[in-house]
C-alpha cells in the first residue's frame, strides 16, 4: 500500500519571474521521493509534495544552488470545526410560497439557533489548511533593494566598472584586462547559477545565455563591452525583482489589515491578547475606529461596519446582533461585542491570501502555450545565432570577428525573459486586483476563461434577492399599521422563523413598540394565537382565516393582487375581527437590476433558475427584467445548464445553496455568492465576497482587461526582440542595446502588468 504524500512548503526569495520557477521546478521534480512541486512566484513560495524517502536538506542545497534563498514555513494546526458546524445551511430552499405558509410551524421552543456554528462559513470558498495567517505571508523583513543579495552584488559590480574605467585612463595598456576583471566579479555568480540550473535538467537559461554571450567578447577582444553588458543584466534582473517583490506585497499586504492585538474577555475581565490567539466562541470587544481582529458574529451592538479594506464595498453597512463581521473591517460608530467564528489562519483575510496563492500557482492555458513555446524557442535562438556566427564568415567571405560579435548580441536578444513573465506577471496581477475588491478566482485558467462567457444562470434566493423575507406592505383593514405590526411582532417574540424575523426587523426598524404577548402558542396547521393587553391576537395564513371569519371580494382581490407579487400574505386577526394584512417577500438585492442590465448591454444572456414557485419567482424576474425558470430541482438545473452549454452558450452559473452545487459542477464556470453554504464555495470555480449581483460583469470585465494587457505585452516582448534582431543583423547595433533590449522589454512587460493592481471595476 502507497502511504500518502507529505507536504511540505517553502519560502525561496530571490526568485523574479516564471523563468525562476521553471528552473526551480525542473531541479526539485527530479530529486528521488519527490511526487509533485508547485512555485508560486508571486508568494514567493514552494510547495512540494514527497515520501519519507525524499532528503529535504539536499533538496534546500539543489535550491540554494540555483541562487536562491529557501527556508521552510512553519505551520501549527489550525482548530478544526466542530461537528455540529452549519456546512448544510441552505437558503436556497426557503420557499416563501403563499400557499404553504404555515404559522402553526412556529415553534417558539424548536426555533433555537444558538446551536449553530458558524465556524465553517469560510466566505473566500477554500478549506482550511494547517497554516497560520502568520505562514502565509511569512517573509524575512523587507530589506531594501541595496541590502539584497542581487542589490549587493549590482553595486560590486558597478564599482568594479568604474574601477577597471580608472584603471584604463592611467594604464591603457591594460584597460582591456581591467574590464575582464570588472567582468567576471559580476559574471561568475551568474556563471554558477547557469552551470546548476544545466545540472539540474534546464541547460538553456538566461544565465547560461548570459555567460555564453559574456566569455564570448573577451575572446574577440570585447572585454569592456562585456563587463558593461554584464553590469546591465544585473540591473535588469534588480529591477525584474523590485517588480515582482511590489505584486507580491499587493496581496500580502492584505494581512497587515488584521490588528496585532485584540480585547477578550475572559474571566470577567478584558484583557489585551494577541489576535492570532484568538480561539473559536471567545468575546471580543470592538471600540469605534478599531479595526475587527477576527471573522465572528456580533452578540452585542450595532454599528456601521466598514468592509472597503476587505470587499471595496465604498458604503459602509449598518450591522447589528447575529450579523457576520469580517476580520480586517472598521468599526465606525458603535461599541460591538463579538463571538469569534474562526481563528487567524482560517479567517476571511487568511483565506482570501491562501486562494490567491494557490490559484497563481494554476497556470492558465495561455501561459503554458508561452512556457511550451519558450522551451523550443531558446534554442531555436541558440543555432540561429550560431549560424550568424559562423555561417557568413564560412561561406560569405565575412569576418568572424564581426560576425561572431553579432552572433553573441542575438543570444542576448533571445533571452525569453520578457515573453516567459508576460502571462504570469499580468494573471497574478488579476488575481491579486480582484481578490482586493472581493472577486475570488481558482486560478489562471478561470480568469482567462471569464471573457468567454456567452450567459450566466443565476440562483433565485440568496443570489439575486437577499436570501430572507423582509415586510413589504402594511394594509390597515380596522387598525393603524404601527398598532398592527406592533401585535403582529408580539405574537412572533421568540420565534427565529425566517418569516417571523421579517416582522420583528420591521417593527425594530421602525422604533415600533413591542407590547409583551401571554400564552402564545401555535395553532396546530393555521397560526399563532396568544393575548397581547387585554387583546386576543391570531396572526395566519389567508386560508386559516377565512375559516372563522367571512373575507369580502375586496379583501380577497388584495390577497390576491399581493400573491400575484410573490408575496407571503399573513392577516392579523383582533378580538375575532379583521384588523390588517402583513406582506413578505425576499426582495432582490439593491443592485441586482443594474447588475443584469450590465450583461444585457454586453450581449450577455441571463436566466434565472429557482426551486420556487413558478408565481414567486416570475414576479421577480419581472421586476428584474429576466427570464425564470421555476419549480426545479438540482438535476433540473443541471439539465437546463448543460442544455445551454450544448446550444453554443459558455455558461456561468451564480448559486449560494446545496441544490446549486451539480449546476455550478456542470456549468464552464461556477460562482458562488460569499453568503453561500462551504459545499456551494468548495464546488465553484470563483466567489464574490460580498454578493453584489454587478460583480459578475466585474469579473468578465476584469478577465477582458487581464487579456488584453497579456496581448499588449506579448506584442511588446516579441516586437522588441525582431526589431533590434533585424537591427544587430545589419550591424546598426550591437552588445549594449541587445541587453538593453531585453531588458528594457522585460521592465516594460512587468510595468504594464502591474497597472492591472489599479483596476477597480464598476461600483
Amino acid at each position: 500500500m502507497t502511504a500518502t504524500p507529505t507536504q511540505t512548503r517553502f519560502r525561496v526569495e530571490g526568485m523574479d519571474c516564471a523563468s525562476c520557477a521553471a528552473k526551480i521546478d525542473t531541479a526539485v521534480r527530479r530529486l528521488p521521493g519527490v511526487a509533485d512541486i508547485s512555485v508560486s512566484v508571486t508568494a514567493g513560495t514552494m510547495t512540494v509534495k514527497h515520501d519519507e524517502s525524499a532528503d529535504l536538506g539536499v533538496l534546500q542545497k539543489k535550491v540554494n544552488g540555483l541562487g536562491y534563498k529557501v527556508s521552510p514555513l512553519t505551520a501549527k494546526a489550525a482548530t478544526s470545526a466542530p461537528a455540529g458546524a452549519c456546512c448544510g445551511h441552505d437558503h436556497a430552499n426557503h420557499n416563501h410560497a403563499h400557499e404553504g405558509h404555515d404559522h402553526a410551524g412556529h415553534d417558539h421552543a424548536d426555533h433555537d439557533h444558538s446551536g449553530h456554528d458558524h465556524t465553517n462559513h469560510g466566505h473566500p470558498g477554500v478549506s482550511a489548511n494547517a497554516e497560520t495567517t502568520a505562514s502565509l505571508v511569512q517573509s524575512s523583513s523587507p530589506a531594501r533593494w541595496w541590502q539584497s543579495r542581487k542589490g549587493f552584488l549590482t553595486i560590486i559590480s558597478g564599482l568594479a566598472l568604474v574601477a577597471a574605467y580608472a584603471v584604463g585612463k592611467i594604464f591603457p595598456d591594460i584597460a582591456n584586462w581591467a574590464f575582464v576583471v570588472a567582468m567576471f566579479v559580476g559574471l561568475v555568480p551568474i556563471a554558477r547559477r547557469a552551470f546548476m540550473a544545466a545540472r539540474s535538467g534546464t541547460p538553456f537559461s538566461i544565465e547560461m545565455l548570459m555567460t555564453i554571450a559574456a566569455i564570448g567578447a573577451v575572446f574577440i577582444g570585447a572585454g569592456e563591452e562585456a563587463a558593461a553588458v554584464v553590469f546591465l543584466f544585473l540591473i535588469g534582473e534588480l529591477l525584474e525583482g523590485v517588480a515582482a517583490g511590489r505584486a507580491r506585497a499587493s496581496i500580502q499586504g492584505l494581512a497587515d489589515l488584521v490588528p496585532k492585538t485584540a480585547l477578550v474577555e475572559r474571566g470577567g475581565d478584558t484583557i489585551s491578547v494577541p489576535a492570532d490567539a484568538l480561539a473559536v466562541g471567545d468575546i471580543i470587544l470592538v471600540r469605534p475606529g478599531d479595526r475587527i481582529p477576527a471573522d465572528g458574529e456580533i452578540t452585542e451592538g450595532t454599528s456601521e461596519i466598514d468592509e472597503a479594506p476587505v470587499t471595496g464595498e465604498s458604503t459602509p453597512k449598518r450591522k447589528s446582533v447575529s450579523d457576520a463581521v469580517f476580520a480586517g473591517t472598521i468599526n465606525t460608530d458603535g461599541v460591538l461585542r463579538i463571538r469569534v467564528t474562526a481563528t487567524s489562519s482560517d479567517n476571511t483575510i487568511a483565506r482570501v491570501i491562501r486562494l490567491v496563492e494557490e490559484a497563481q500557482e494554476s497556470k492558465a492555458p495561455t501561459e503554458r502555450f508561452i512556457d511550451g513555446f519558450s522551451r523550443y524557442y531558446t534554442p531555436a535562438i541558440m543555432v540561429v545565432a550560431a549560424l550568424v556566427a559562423v555561417v557568413p564568415p564560412l561561406f560569405l567571405g565575412g569576418v568572424w570577428s564581426e560576425w561572431v560579435y553579432k552572433g553573441l548580441a542575438i543570444l542576448l536578444i533571445g533571452c525569453p525573459c520578457a515573453l516567459v513573465i508576460s502571462t504570469p506577471a499580468a494573471i497574478a496581477a488579476g488575481l491579486s486586483a480582484g481578490a482586493r475588491r472581493g472577486l475570488l478566482m481558482k486560478g489562471g485558467a478561470v480568469l482567462e476563461t471569464f471573457r468567454k462567457v456567452t450567459a450566466v444562470a443565476f440562483d433565485k434566493t440568496g443570489t439575486l434577492t437577499e436570501g430572507k423575507p423582509v415586510v413589504t406592505d402594511i394594509v390597515s383593514l380596522g387598525l393603524p399599521e404601527k398598532e398592527i405590526l406592533s401585535l403582529a411582532a408580539a405574537l412572533e417574540t421568540g420565534s427565529s422563523h425566517p418569516l417571523a424575523m421579517a416582522i420583528l426587523d420591521r417593527a425594530k426598524a421602525d422604533n415600533i413598540p413591542i407590547l409583551p404577548s401571554k400564552s402564545a402558542k401555535a395553532v396546530s396547521g393555521k397560526g399563532v394565537e396568544g393575548t397581547v393587553g387585554d387583546k386576543i391576537v391570531f396572526l395566519g395564513s389567508p386560508h386559516a382565516v377565512a375559516e372563522t371569519i367571512a373575507l369580502s371580494a375586496e379583501q380577497m382581490a388584495s390577497i390576491e393582487a399581493l400573491n400575484d407579487q410573490g408575496k407571503t400574505v399573513s392577516l392579523v386577526v383582533v378580538s375575532g375581527k379583521l384588523a390588517g394584512l402583513l406582506a413578505m417577500r425576499d426582495e432582490p438585492r439593491a443592485d441586482a437590476e443594474r447588475g443584469l442590465a450590465v450583461l444585457r448591454e454586453q450581449g450577455i444572456k441571463a436566466v434565472m433558475l429557482t426551486g420556487d414557485n413558478r408565481r414567486t419567482a416570475e414576479a421577480i424576474a419581472s421586476k428584474l427584467g429576466i427570464e425564470p425558470r421555476a419549480e426545479l430541482l438540482p438535476q433540473d438545473k443541471q439539465r437546463i445548464v448543460g442544455e445551454m452549454q450544448r446550444s453554443g452558450l459558455t455558461v456561468a452559473k451564480v448559486g449560494d445553496g446545496i441544490n446549486d452545487v451539480p449546476a455550478l459542477a456542470a456549468a464552464d464556470i461556477g460562482i458562488a455568492m460569499g453568503g453561500g453554504t462551504d459545499v456551494a464555495l468548495e464546488t465553484a470555480d470563483a466567489a464574490i465576497l460580498h454578493g453584489r449581483v454587478i460583480d459578475v460583469a466585474n469579473m468578465i470585465d476584469l478577465s477582458k482587461t487581464v487579456m488584453s494587457n497579456i496581448r499588449q505585452n506579448i506584442g511588446v516582448a516579441l516586437g522588441l526582440k525582431a526589431v533590434f534582431l533585424v537591427t544587430t543583423i545589419i550591424g546598426l547595433t550591437g552588445l549594449w542595446p541587445a541587453i538593453l533590449a531585453d531588458t528594457g522589454a522585460t521592465v516594460l512587460v512587468t510595468a504594464n502588468a502591474m497597472r492591472l493592481l489599479g483596476w477597480k471595476g464598476r461600483q
